[in-house]
């Protein structure tokens, strides 16, 4: 026997070889066939790093309708999606990255059948895309400034970047949608549990690898919820307060939604505001001394000037509201994270909202033109807060007044939603998000 093998030493070789080559190809074209005869370790997920030097092209896969010639190799894909999110430091990390995750694409796609259902939706929201780019040509035809509703006074500040289109994209909407632990072990578990179960128990996430689902989130933990799951992370439409392009918010797939305090856990009516004349403070803050905004504006003004009011803690015998009611601006600086529900709070008491933030998307930015009802003053300008502020023309700042007024109703909760509420708007800038992702069956 062992002169046998000796003798055919050569040839025992070489079968292996073909064998083993033979196994290779069969994996590296995701068949499972041979899984059966050789044991291959899957690729698992794993969690890719930033770069800020990476362009919108180097991203998991393309949003949008029109795929790009750099991912020839995906053109059978179910999704084909924008995302601005950059994946590696270094190109040849990014490359292995893509490499990966189109093998992990590949393997979902392999024998799948064409969906009818898909074809019909995707058809449906090709109209859709038809009807908004139609309303925008006929906007430039016809004024900027509308009438929401048939009862409404007209308008006397534009607060919309393109307020025909805006209309008629929510007439379409309302055709398409019926309006009807702090442990981070813990979390973690939930989302990856919760994902594994609707990927397996139902055919809607695979079809898109998630691209159009949404997931809210409106606590500090929302951002570092979608952290555990890549393709959440990446794919998946992520509707935030915590909009910080710092933390790789994609204002492309992802949707910034207002962040506001129900002290009483029950809808309350707005804080109505008082006349201009009445309001003999030029600015207002309360709040406590956190993050790295705050300290630099409580060290500037905290106590030091009569026409700025800033607290770090508001005395007994001052109502927060009536401050409110009686400045003309509200001071909303960020704290440990970049939203704030005092941007909301000063919309409901009619108080012109100074922003102070860094790298913060605002909510409905589609839509709103929010320098017409808003300040927006850098941290480096904080010491000159005062003149900033004081050098707003009086007509200037009517017409801001003005222009708080009229957005409030997009920030008004109702119980049951109305149309152009905050619950509206917010299914309105999820939709949007929607509209950039085509699925391909």
């Amino acid at each position: 026997m062992s002169s046998f093998f000796t003798k055919n030493i050569r040839i025992i070789i070489s079968i292996l070889a073909i064998l083993a080559l033979v196994a290779i190809i069969f994996q590296s074209k995701g068949s499972n066939s041979f899984s059966n005869f050789f044991y291959f370790t899957s690729s698992s997920w794993f969690w890719p790093t930033t770069s800020t030097n990476s362009t919108q092209n180097n991203s998991v896969i393309v949003h949008g309708v029109t795929p790009s010639s750099s991912y020839d190799s995906l053109v059978h894909s179910l999704a084909v999606i924008h995302n601005s999110s950059t994946l590696s430091k270094s190109e040849e990390k990014k490359q292995r990255t893509m490499k990966k995750l189109r093998d992990e694409i590949d393997k979902v796609l392999i024998g799948r059948k064409k969906d009818e259902k898909v074809e019909h939706m995707e058809e449906e929201l090709t109209r859709a895309r038809i009807l908004i780019k139609q309303a925008f040509e006929s906007s430039n035809n016809s004024s900027n400034v509308i009438s929401l509703e048939d009862d409404d006074v007209r308008p006397h500040v534009n607060i919309y970047k393109n307020a025909f289109a805006f209309k008629r994209v929510v007439m379409i909407l309302e055709h398409l949608f019926d309006p009807i632990v702090r442990d981070k072990a813990v979390l973690e578990r939930t989302i990856l549990d919760y994902v594994d179960i609707i990927s397996h128990k139902y055919p809607f996430w695979n079809r898109s690898l998630g691209a159009d689902h949404f997931m809210l989130s409106c606590h500090d933990w929302g951002p570092r919820a979608t952290w555990y799951h890549p393709i959440l992370y990446f794919h998946s439409i992520r509707a935030l307060c915590n909009a910080n392009t710092s933390e790789n918010f994609n204002p492309r797939k992802d949707v910034s939604i207002p962040e506001i305090n129900i002290a009483s856990g029950e809808f309350v009516g707005l804080n109505r505001g008082t006349p201009p004349s009445n309001r003999t403070i030029l600015a207002f803050f309360a709040g406590r001394m956190h993050g790295h905004i705050r300290p630099a504006l409580l060290t500037h003004w905290k106590g030091k000037n009569e026409d700025l009011q800033v607290y770090e803690e508001l005395p007994k015998e001052l109502s927060y509201k009536e401050m409110m009611k009686r400045s003309k601006f509200c001071l909303c600086p960020s704290g440990f994270e970049v939203a704030s529900p005092r941007i909301v709070e000063a919309i409901y008491a009619e108080c012109v909202p100074v922003l102070i933030s860094q790298n913060y998307i605002l909510p409905f930015s589609d839509v709103l033109d929010w320098s017409t009802f808003l300040v927006h003053v850098s941290v480096s300008e904080i010491p000159n807060l005062k003149k900033i502020l004081m050098d707003i023309p009086y007509e200037k700042y009517l017409q801001m007044l003005e222009g708080v007024r009229q957005v409030q109703r997009h920030f008004v909760m109702n119980d049951p939603p109305k149309r152009f509420d905050v619950f509206h708007m917010i299914i309105h800038s999820i939709w949007l998000r929607r509209l950039n992702v085509r699925i391909y069956s």
